[in-house]
């Protein structure tokens, strides 16, 4: 249990810087294959490797909304980073909705059971859901490419990078697999495909959205969706006696991405000097 927290407190960590960067490259404007190749948005990339193989390890030991809850940590950290390093300002409102996200994620996590269960669909099905998701989220991606407000790319992001986390604890990478089972493992181009997916969504939210906004959206989709997939579809389970924790945080959790979907990017306008 301590490994898998340390682990994904790690991955927390590298996320946010990941998040940084890439919202630094966004900045600049242009198309958004243009800003997927901007140098800071590819050392984003770098760190998202990083913050995936730190995944990879949490998910051996502990179930994959906590794992992602955990994550969602970042959600705090690039609304301190906008808030007092760039200039975007937050009204009370959007202030009480992250903190709501937060607090909401945090219950979640804490609702997460150490056993395991026997998984409702064998690993055939699970790829083909997968798989049917992953074609879902490219076609809607070309549906919402012209659309002025970003939390549609937000969510798509957040779907994108969690059904790769989903991919990851299908995978079983502690069963022992081999890398020519690797290789021949259909869950590793799906994986690949979600995180291409999510990644470019994200790159395009944040073109149009600030880093906080986008940030939060995201990570609460990316936390809620697998982790109900999880508990759902695979083997991870919920505390004995807790399910009320987990439902009230997924509660607070949609309070606050409601009010943030709605939020347009300000910036605190300096008082004049007379």
């Amino acid at each position: 249990m301590l490994i898998g927290m340390t682990f994904a407190v790690l991955a927390m960590l590298c996320s946010t810087v990941a998040a940084i960067l890439q919202a630094d490259a966004a900045r600049q404007g242009g198309r958004t294959s243009a800003v997927m190749a901007r140098p800071r948005f590819v050392g984003g990339l770098a760190m998202d490797v990083v913050t995936w193989l730190c995944m990879v390890v949490a998910l051996q030991y502990i179930p994959i909304f906590a794992v992602q809850a955990t994550l969602a940590g970042a959600i705090a950290m690039t609304a301190l980073y906008a808030r007092y390093l760039r200039g975007e300002w937050l009204r009370p409102v959007h202030r009480l909705a992250i903190g709501a996200s937060i607090l909401g994620l945090a219950m979640v996590a804490g609702s997460a059971g150490v056993e395991r269960k026997e998984p409702l669909t064998d690993h055939g099905q699970t790829v083909a859901v997968l798989v049917a998701a992953l074609v879902v989220f490219m076609v809607v991606t070309l549906l919402v490419r012209n659309h002025a407000r970003p939390w549609p790319s937000s969510v798509l992001a957040g779907l994108g990078l969690g059904g790769g986390a989903v991919c990851i604890r299908a995978l079983h990478v502690s069963d022992g697999v081999s890398v020519p089972g690797l290789v021949a493992e259909p869950l590793l181009y799906v994986l690949a495909g979600m995180a291409a997916t999510g990644l470019y969504n994200y790159a395009r939210a944040l073109q149009l959205g600030d880093i906080a906004t986008v940030t939060a959206l995201y990570m609460v989709v990316q936390v809620v969706v697998p982790g109900m997939v999880g508990i759902t579809l695979l083997d991870d389970t919920v505390r004995a006696g807790f399910a009320w924790m987990l439902l009230l945080g997924l509660a607070l959790v949609v309070y606050g991405t409601s009010i943030l979907a709605r939020r347009r990017p300000e910036k605190r306008v300096p008082p004049r000097v007379a």
